[in-house]
Order: structure tokens, then C-alpha cells, then sequence
């Protein structure tokens, strides 16, 4: 049977595992009589965690936010994930969190057991990131669009767009993006009638938090990331492709990132690209860079300097 310290603390890893239990579950997971139960709850409420009691038939306990953070227990994964995940933050695009992070990452190895910090050191040496090139974004403004996201909360925000133009957008925010380099907001332009991305770097001054929302169905069928990917793929370049590539839609979208192109499957043996540039040029280099057969479906003006490009290859080729 386990002591009463090491019982409390198996209590505490429980309740931060679900939103609720129900009190018999919990008292057969424990070993315990309901009795004893409710008095490590009472324990656990002295030290100051904020245990939420309910009863009837789908009684039981839930551990609640309180006024203060509380300790946390870990196991060793999520305690491996943390520490993998700090360090990150340590030279991440969020600015702000790094010195945080790192003093959190300090007391979370502090207490690792050797055992842990053994794998927390191979994965060190076994990570080496590059620098980073994206630009970096305020960890505040990163929260307060996240709670505007999760709390349907409208948002007036000054933005300046890619061509340097600054205006201010009255938006209902749908979620936040991250591609890998920079982070994007998703939301409905309240003056557009439509869904827009918005670069959180080019976000001037602090947003103004609004009145709340009714939620509507978001583009891509709810699926953001796929939404971003084809905003950055496709609509903001003045030249767009359209070309059908003759190998399978599983090949290529390991070859091709979501940010690059749009690539959609047509059959076996062939899918669809969409992608834009800002000239016919670029799209010649990246499609003879695929090394696959194609068919040109739009722009005809893309089968011509394709056609060029071929001419003046062969001339080099005689010389």
C-alpha cells in the first residue's frame, strides 16, 4: 500500500491527467476507501490546489484553475517533452519567452533524475538546429490573438500588407498559424466580406479587443493550416500555375512543401499543381527542377518561355 505522501502525490498526477473523475474510479485507482479519498482531496485543497467537488450521479473531482500556478507532476515523457520543447523557445520565433524559458528549463532539469537528463542530453546532441531566419514575434501579441481566437472575441488591429500599405481591419479571428518560419492569423474581414491571412509581424501597436462573436464555419473546411498553405502557395503572386504532374499525388507532397504549392491527386499515377510567383521565370526553374513529366494547363504564357527555355538549352548543348 502506498504511504500517505507518495498517495498524494499519485492523487495529484491523476487529476492533472483528465477534466474530471469520478470519485469511485479515482478511489479504486488509489486503492483507497472513498473516505480516505475525500480526505487527501481536503490535503490537497490545504496546499492549495483548487479541487472542484460535485455529486449525483455524475459526481466526482476535477482539478480547477486557481489564483495561483500550482506545482505540476510530470511523467518522464512529458517531462522530456517539456524540457525538448523549452529549449526550443529559447531561440524560437516568439520573442519575449526566451529568458523565461530558459529559467524554466534550469528548475525543470534542477530536478530530473540522472536517468532523464541522460536522455535529455542525447537528444541535445542529436538536435542541432539552424539559425533562425523568420522574423520574430511578440510573445505578448502571440497571446492576446490566441485569446481572441479561443474566446470569439472581434479584434481592430492596424496592419501593413505586403506592398507597404497600412490600414486599419476590423476582423473576427478564426486561429493562428505557424509555417515553420513565420506565424499567421486567420480571421474574417469584417470590411472585406471574406477569410484573410494576416502576418503577425507586420501587425503595428497592440490590438484593440472587442465585443464578442458568433462563430462561423472556417475556410478549408475548418482546416487552417491547409488554408495558409494555399493562401502562401497560390493568391498573393501575380503569375499562377496550374500544371498536371505525371507521378502520384504521395510522391510529390513529400517533394513539395505546403507553402510552395497546392498539390491536389487526380489518379495513380498523377496530380494536380497549383503555385504562384511573381514571374513566369521562377516557375519554369522549379518545374524543370521537379525531374517528372508534365502537362502546362494555365498559364499559356508559361508554355512559351517553356519552349524557350527548351530552344536555348539545346543551343548550349550544339555549342
Amino acid at each position: 500500500m502506498l504511504s500517505s505522501s507518495s498517495r498524494l502525490l499519485r492523487l495529484l498526477s491523476l487529476l492533472q491527467t483528465r477534466s474530471h473523475w469520478a470519485g469511485a474510479e479515482l478511489a479504486e485507482r488509489l486503492a483507497v476507501h472513498p473516505r480516505t479519498l475525500r480526505r487527501d482531496i481536503d490535503r490537497l485543497r490545504q496546499l492549495g490546489y483548487p479541487v472542484h467537488a460535485s455529486s449525483g450521479v455524475a459526481g466526482g473531482y476535477a482539478l480547477r484553475a486557481g489564483q495561483a500556478l500550482p506545482p505540476l507532476m510530470l511523467d518522464d515523457d512529458e517531462a522530456l517533452a517539456v524540457s525538448i520543447a523549452l529549449r526550443t523557445a529559447t531561440a524560437g520565433a516568439v520573442g519575449g519567452i526566451e529568458e523565461p524559458a530558459l529559467r524554466a528549463l534550469v528548475k525543470l532539469e534542477q530536478a530530473m533524475p540522472a536517468r532523464l537528463r541522460r536522455r535529455v542530453d542525447a537528444l541535445r546532441s542529436a538536435i542541432l538546429p539552424l539559425d533562425r531566419t523568420g522574423p520574430t514575434v511578440d510573445a505578448t501579441l502571440l497571446a492576446t490573438l490566441a485569446a481572441a481566437c479561443r474566446d470569439q472575441l472581434r479584434l481592430e488591429l492596424s496592419y501593413t500588407d505586403i506592398h507597404g500599405r497600412g490600414a486599419v481591419r476590423q476582423l473576427e479571428p478564426q486561429g493562428v498559424v505557424h509555417t515553420g518560419q513565420r506565424w499567421y492569423l486567420v480571421a474574417w474581414d469584417l470590411t472585406r466580406k471574406d477569410w484573410r491571412t494576416f502576418r503577425l509581424d507586420r501587425i503595428v501597436g497592440e490590438p484593440v479587443v472587442g465585443a464578442h462573436f458568433a462563430p462561423r464555419a472556417g475556410p478549408e473546411g475548418g482546416d487552417l493550416r491547409a488554408y495558409v498553405s494555399r493562401s502562401l502557395a497560390v493568391a498573393p503572386y501575380p503569375e499562377q500555375a496550374r500544371v498536371v504532374l505525371h507521378a502520384s499525388h504521395e510522391v510529390m507532397v513529400r517533394r513539395i512543401p505546403p507553402s510552395a504549392g497546392v498539390v491536389q491527386p487526380l489518379d495513380a499515377q498523377r496530380c494536380l499543381l497549383e503555385w504562384g510567383a511573381h514571374g513566369l521565370d521562377p516557375l519554369v526553374y522549379w518545374l524543370l527542377a521537379l525531374e517528372v513529366d508534365f502537362e502546362v494547363l494555365a498559364p499559356a504564357a508559361l508554355k512559351d518561355r517553356l519552349r524557350a527555355a527548351a530552344e536555348r538549352a539545346a543551343r548550349c548543348t550544339r555549342m
